[in-house]
């Protein structure tokens, strides 16, 4: 028999996604709540059962506390687990055994979205162990890997902007809100329009290093950068600032890589250009001595490299399953849910350059199986009907108690103990807390 569910949802994807599950879900004859912090989450909710929140993130925790119990919520939804909000709302749903939901995008990109109980990455309960994940996969089908729901990266832009630049002009709605964007949206969206002017030129640049580079014979390593904003890199990475994973990654290669061989970073695809990386970068290869061997791209076929590159290192980017899936071996140097033994190089930096442990091809078949399975949802935040699809089976997934299954939930989170000794700051113990108390009546609620 169905259970009725008591879902809160929290802050969303910058789409009309997060109305729509709510909508679903309502219609399927659960109870359905949304809690707004800014602008930006009244203009994509604009449903039914929304209330706004104008405190403080000191006092959110007790708000957050009172709502829950005087409206019994089963299930609370978010996207984007280290968003500070939602980091409380799964400590107050583990102290009160509500079931945390983080919703993302897939690790198996372009076209898969992440369902994922409690949280990803070094909070992520998908298992760490081999013969585990090849147990689970026995039985399991073969993931849908065609690209069914693409859509083009404007429509993505245009509700991305949409979404924030009107929290930021609107600010003074939700004066209390705690934004934590690494950038000033207006600087990130100008520096990307600078960016842009200069893309035909880039790509063209790229392009031409990579055919040199498939035509050659000279070995190469790729390193596929991510943004200085995101979470990965600021929650679950030892790295506060990109720049000193560069020089990191680039002395280890200047020390230990082969001495005809060369190293290529390549620019995020979404990177707005504020930090420079391509001067970063040279500033680096100079200092070392080196800047005919290393290089930055802004472009190129990521793929093709992948095919023939001697390696891939990477912080925790989602590129790393696509370097596994062209059986090139692979260095992470944050936390990563796909980082396992048999699959990536468990060896540190400077070994990985001469002597790279293999992709375990089996393995990765059964990790992959798993992971569609239990964590992955195919569809789209932005395409229509890949949202519909999405939507129905994350549906069916609550409702049948599927998601992280069959049997990919490690308690506790089984990469924790790892970051925690790497001291990656998502995994930081927290500190002691009094216990929340909940008052006679509960704090007012206001509606938006």
């Amino acid at each position: 028999m169905k259970i009725k569910r008591k879902v809160l949802f929290l802050q969303g994807p910058t789409s009309t996604f997060w109305r729509e599950l709510g909508q679903a879900l309502k219609a399927n004859g659960h109870d359905v709540h949304k809690i707004n912090f800014h602008v930006g989450d009244w203009l994509y909710w604009r449903s039914f059962n929304a209330s706004a929140y104008f405190g403080s993130i000191d006092e959110w925790e007790e708000y957050l506390d009172n709502y829950v119990e005087m409206h019994g919520i089963t299930d609370i939804l978010y996207y984007a687990d280290r968003v500070p909000y939602h980091v409380v709302a799964a400590r107050v749903g583990k102290v009160r055994g509500i079931r945390t939901v983080a919703i993302e995008n897939g690790y198996l990109r372009p076209d898969w979205l992440t369902l994922e109980l409690g949280g990803m990455a070094a909070h992520s309960h998908f298992p760490n162990d081999p013969e585990a994940i090849r147990r689970i996969a026995a039985t399991l089908p073969e993931p849908d890997f065609d690209v069914r729901h693409s859509h083009k990266f404007s429509v993505e832009a245009v509700h991305e902007v949409t979404y924030n630049l009107s929290s930021y002009f609107v600010r003074w709605a939700f004066p209390r809100y705690h934004s934590d964007k690494y950038y000033n949206p207006l600087v990130d969206y100008v520096s990307f329009l600078f960016r842009l002017i200069r893309s035909g030129k880039e790509e063209r640049r790229a392009s031409s290093i990579v055919d040199g580079l498939l035509a050659g014979d000279a070995p190469f390593y790729v390193f596929p950068l991510q943004l200085q904003s995101d979470y990965q890199i600021r929650a679950n990475s030892t790295f506060v600032h990109m720049s000193q994973m560069i020089e990191q990654v680039v002395g280890s290669f200047v020390a230990k890589a082969p001495q005809d061989s060369k190293l290529i970073f390549k620019l995020h695809p979404h990177d707005n250009g504020y930090e420079n990386w391509p001067k970063v970068v040279r500033r680096v290869a100079r200092r070392f001595g080196v800047d005919d061997r290393v290089t930055l791209i802004d472009g190129g076929d990521l793929n093709a490299m992948l095919g023939k590159a001697k390696g891939c290192i990477l912080v925790n980017s989602t590129a790393g399953l696509h370097a596994l899936r062209k059986h090139c071996p692979t260095k992470v140097l944050g936390i990563a849910v796909f980082d396992i033994p048999g699959l990536t190089h468990q060896g540190d930096l400077d070994s990985f350059w001469n002597a790279p442990e293999p992709v375990d091809q089996d393995l990765l078949d059964s990790f992959l199986r798993a992971m569609a399975a239990s964590i992955q949802v195919k569809g789209s935040f932005y395409e229509p009907e890949g949202r519909k699809a999405a939507i129905a089976e994350i549906i069916d997934r609550m409702e049948r108690n599927r998601i992280n299954m069959p049997g990919c939930y490690v308690d506790p989170p089984p990469r924790l103990a790892r970051a925690r000794a790497m001291g990656v700051p998502c995994a930081k113990p927290e500190p002691a807390r009094p216990a929340v108390q909940t008052p006679a009546s509960v704090v007012p609620i206001s509606r938006m």
